[in-house]
C-alpha cells in the first residue's frame, strides 16, 4: 500500500531522525546467517547499490474537484509555495495520467547508504527470542533501555502497532525481523517452487545538489506483475520489513529519471488501480487531492524499499 515506506508518515521528523542516528552508531556488517540463503544474498547485493529512505512524511495537499486535468507542474508549484508545511519525504506520489514520456514532476530522493539495514538484520534465532507485540511494549523498553517518552522508544511503539494492525480487505501482510522469516511469507505468497527476484531504485550518478529537485521521465518499461510483494524498511532497533501482498491490480513500471542537478535515478514505480479500502486520511490521498478509489496512485520507491515479483516476469520485461 504504500510508497517510501507510507508508514513512516505517522512518525514525526525528529523521531526518525533519532532512529537514524541511533542506527549510524552501529557497526556495519552482513549476519552471516545470510549467506545460507542465496535469494538473500541476492537481495543485499542488489540493494546495496540503493539509497536508504527512513524518513517521515505528512503533507497538506491541495485538494481539487479538477484534479484530473492538472498538470502535474501546477503541483511543483505548490511544493514551492507550501514547503514549510511539507515534509519533503511525501513527495514521491503521483497520478497514473502523469506516467509520461518527457514529463516532469518534484522528487525527494536522500542522500543515504543502504547498508544500515542490513547491517542491523538479526539473524532468525536471535530474532525469534526477541517479542515483537506492541503488547510487550514496556518489557522491550526495558529490554533496550528507552524512557517511554524517548524518539526511539515512540518509534518502536508505533511500528509495533503498524506490524500488529488488521490487514485491510485483500490485503496480506507480515512484518519480517529476519530475512528467513520473510523467506517463509514469500512462499505463502508464490508458492515453494516460484524463482523470484527483488526490483529496487537504483541511483545512478548523484550530484551534490538538492535532494528534492524536478526529475524529467527519460522511459517508461512496463513490468507484467500478476503477482507482487512489496517490503519496506521499518523504524526500529534493529531491521524490520513490512512486507505486504494486494489482491488487487497492481502494476509495476521502470521508470528512468533525470533530474535538474544532473542526478540520474533508475526508479521503480507501482501504481495501485484500485484504492477504494484505503483510509481516507492516507497521505497519498492528502498529497494529490483524491478521494479513496477515485483514481489509481502511483509512488517512487526508495532504494530500501524493494518489490519481489516471479523471475518469469521479469525475463520478460
Amino acid at each position: 500500500m504504500c510508497v517510501y515506506s507510507m508508514y513512516f508518515t505517522k512518525l514525526p521528523f525528529k523521531i526518525i531522525s533519532a532512529y537514524i542516528s541511533t542506527l549510524s552508531r552501529r557497526n556495519s556488517f552482513i549476519p552471516k546467517s545470510l549467506k545460507r540463503y542465496p535469494a538473500s544474498m541476492e537481495i543485499v547485493k542488489l540493494l546495496l547499490l540503493c539509497t536508504l529512505l527512513i524518513l517521515p512524511g505528512h503533507c497538506n495537499g491541495t485538494k481539487s474537484n479538477d484534479h484530473k486535468n492538472a498538470h502535474v507542474d501546477i503541483r511543483i508549484g505548490q511544493v514551492d509555495s507550501h514547503m514549510h508545511h511539507m515534509d519533503p519525504a511525501a513527495i514521491v506520489f503521483f497520478l497514473l495520467e502523469d506516467l509520461k514520456l518527457g514529463n516532469t514532476m518534484p522528487v525527494y530522493f536522500p542522500n543515504r547508504a543502504l547498508s544500515d539495514s542490513f547491517a542491523n538484520l538479526l539473524p532468525k534465532e536471535e530474532a525469534d527470542s526477541i517479542p515483537f507485540s506492541s503488547q510487550q511494549f514496556h518489557h522491550l523498553l526495558h529490554r533496550f533501555s528507552f524512557s517511554p517518552d524517548s524518539p526511539q522508544a515512540v518509534a518502536m511503539r508505533d511500528t509495533l502497532e503498524e506490524c500488529d494492525r488488521k490487514p485491510i480487505k485483500g490485503e496480506t501482510k507480515f512484518c519480517a525481523t529476519s530475512m528467513e522469516s520473510m523467506s517463509g511469507f514469500l512462499q505463502t505468497i508464490f508458492g515453494s517452487n516460484t524463482r523470484i527476484k527483488p526490483l529496487s531504485t537504483t541511483h545512478i550518478r548523484r550530484s551534490d545538489g538538492a535532494l528534492l529537485q524536478k526529475y524529467t521521465i527519460m522511459g517508461i518499461q512496463q513490468i507484467p506483475a500478476p503477482k507482487m510483494v512489496s517490503c519496506h524498511t521499518m523504524p526500529y532497533v534493529y531491521t524490520v520489513f513490512y512486507c505486504h501482498y494486494q489482491e488487487s491490480e497492481n502494476r509495476v513500471y521502470r521508470v528512468p529519471l533525470k533530474g535538474d542537478n544532473g542526478d540520474e535515478v533508475e526508479a521503480v514505480a507501482v501504481c495501485h488501480m484500485d484504492t477504494s479500502q484505503w483510509g481516507r486520511k492516507h497521505v497519498a490521498f492528502e498529497v494529490l487531492g483524491v478521494d479513496p478509489g477515485s483514481s489509481p496512485v502511483c509512488h517512487f520507491f526508495p532504494a530500501d524499499n524493494f518489490v519481489w515479483l516471479p523471475t518469469a516476469t521479469l525475463m520478460k520485461a
